[in-house]
């Protein structure tokens, strides 16, 4: 069986574990899924939860699209070509600032021109900085990055650091994760990459799930939740001003509401804001502005 064939089908099953899983832990709502089709070719399933007992907005989406390169890939010396791509996406916004955000993506990427790649990876956006939280993140994903190749972990950690930044507030998105793209290879390499990418996705769960679980039932005040909004805007300006997914989907004539899924329902932005100096708002900050090494 061809590999975008095999990487389609366990993007589709991926996309079914997640969302059954979420549903268990929110507790209170259900996913709604659009089937859609996208002009060129191919398609997808879009899920969205919103107004959950935990999550104020949750998408995962799973998309297996192909048609004409989109610019961003075509080199000037290059005859028009043909791509696929298949993966899942997805961005999961809590209601409590006391959980953070998620996001994960895993995809594969192939052109006609015989080029073909995974990318993809996961990073946790905390509203107030958990030390324990952010480890454990971590120390789930470089358990699975260490079976593949011992390097894994710290580039894809490094890349992920430098990727997720908002480069005009000087200051990473959260606190990282891994990133990683055009991983490619000869036919052997290619297959190792694919058991890298179906370890690392059935990763996600194990890496986030005990982190909701542990903040669940914490109460919060109407001040975290503004902050929350705030930060929610910083999520924003980084999606729509150097996210390449979202450049990706849009240039290639994506389903704009699958596009943007990953925005958060609420978002603000207030004039010259800074945190108080030693409140734990500023503390995350301080974080977010140098990259930690979470594991030592």
């Amino acid at each position: 069986m061809p590999l975008r064939t095999r990487t389609s089908e366990f993007f589709r099953t991926l996309q079914d574990e997640i969302t059954s899983a979420l549903e268990v832990i929110d507790g209170s709502a259900q996913f709604r899924e659009d089937t859609w089709e996208r002009p060129g070719g191919g398609g997808g399933r879009t899920r969205v939860l919103a107004d959950g007992g935990i999550f104020e907005k949750a998408g995962v989406n799973f998309s297996a699209v192909h048609g004409s390169s989109p610019q961003m890939l075509q080199q000037k010396s290059e005859q028009p070509s043909t791509f696929f791509a298949t993966g899942v996406s997805l961005v999961l916004h809590p209601r409590s600032p006391k959980i953070p955000t998620v996001h994960a993506n895993f995809r594969y990427f192939e052109q006609s021109t015989g080029e073909a790649w995974f990318g993809g990876g996961m990073d946790l956006t905390p509203y107030y900085l958990v030390e324990d939280d952010a480890i454990h993140f971590h120390k789930t994903i470089k358990t699975t990055c260490d079976k593949h190749g011992e390097d894994y972990y710290n580039r894809f950690k490094k890349w992920c650091d430098e990727y997720f930044t908002i480069k005009h507030r000087g200051e990473t998105r959260g606190v990282g994760g891994i990133f990683y793209d055009r991983l490619s290879g000869n036919e052997s390499e290619m297959e190792k990459l694919f058991s890298f990418v179906q370890d690392i996705g059935r990763t996600f769960l194990p890496a986030y799930l005990p982190i909701v679980d542990a903040h669940r039932s914490e109460s919060y005040s109407e001040h975290e939740r503004n902050w929350q909004l705030l930060r929610h805007g910083r999520y924003v300006e980084f999606n729509l001003v150097y996210d390449k997914g979202t450049l990706f989907g849009l240039e290639t004539g994506g389903r704009i509401e699958s596009i943007l899924m990953s925005l958060p329902t609420l978002a603000r932005w207030d004039y010259d804001f800074h945190p108080p100096a030693g409140s734990p708002e500023e503390k995350l900050i301080k974080v977010l502005q140098n990259p930690r090494e979470w594991i030592q």
